[in-house]
């Protein structure tokens, strides 16, 4: 392994713009980029005040964004992402609420 290689993989923080790992039991928010980490603690706010899901608007404005069509999108757009990979939850109504679950990964052999 290359020293370019060992550092990449020795990394723990996140890099803007980098992927979102499948959740897993143990695997903390901080592998996450701050606007994820963001999104994640906008929902699990309301969900410890006892609120239900929300919508990419909402979020977009309580992290301080103009809710234009564009910043709506770039937050639903990375909302979604994380409820694929597990960190969220995308609700039937397009809305989305906190709560974590295994995601499926490609290609994974599944555990007994």
């Amino acid at each position: 392994m290359t020293k370019a290689e060992t550092e990449a993989v020795s990394s723990p923080a996140p890099v803007p713009g980098s992927i979102v790992p499948p959740w897993r039991e143990g695997l903390p928010v901080t592998v996450l980029a701050p606007d994820y980490q963001r999104i994640l603690g906008v929902l699990e706010e309301r969900q410890s005040a006892g609120q239900g899901p929300v919508k990419a608007k909402e979020i977009a404005v309580v992290l301080g964004l103009q809710p234009t069509s564009a910043k709506v999108e770039g937050v639903r757009s990375k909302a979604r992402r994380l409820a694929e990979r597990g960190w969220l939850v995308l609700e039937t109504s397009g809305m989305f609420s906190a709560g974590r679950r295994p995601a499926a990964v490609p290609g994974a052999v599944p555990s007994a």
